[in-house]
């Protein structure tokens, strides 16, 4: 049920994004407590505002009003993906080569399965992430299917 909804959240907010020029981050629908929420994650290269969020979820609701796909109410949360945008396609990762992130693995690499790191490269469907242990650097190649869940990290010098 949470994929079909996920699916055509995503079918029908494409066009309105593609009308602002802007991109499709990512489509959660999660119940928190008794209430559901679909979330909607948007941006654009030079970030995107609480307006142009606005007119995504004014759009959005009228599509989905029409197609009613969710059988129970819900809210509907269209909002930018913040400081810590997840990656979740292999664009995302080529994008974001040079980037600090945090990567959590389905199994471990070279012994490490929860990790943050500087993104160092990413090409034939493999992430090299250089992260420090104490006082050395390390350098993990990751085959982008050992992903279970990465988003760029903030990080304090």
């Amino acid at each position: 049920m949470s994929q079909d909804v996920i699916k055509v959240a995503e079918r029908l907010v494409m066009p309105i994004l593609q009308d602002l020029d802007a991109e499709l981050v990512d489509v959660v629908f999660e119940q928190e407590g008794k209430n559901w929420f679909l979330r909607v994650f948007i941006d654009k290269e030079e970030g995107i505002d609480i307006e142009e969020c606005g007119i995504v979820s004014e759009r959005l609701s009228e599509q989905l009003d029409k197609e009613d796909p969710i059988e129970y109410p819900y809210f509907l949360d269209v909002s930018s993906p913040g400081a810590e945008r997840p990656l979740k396609k292999k664009e995302d990762f080529l994008k974001y080569v040079g980037e600090y992130v945090y990567m959590k693995l389905y199994e471990p690499v070279d012994g490490e399965k929860e990790f943050e790191g500087t993104l160092r490269s990413f090409s034939a469907d493999i992430a090299e992430v250089e992260i420090r242990i104490k006082t050395r650097r390390k350098t993990l190649e990751v085959p982008f299917d050992k992903i279970a869940k990465a988003h760029l990290a903030v990080t304090f010098n």
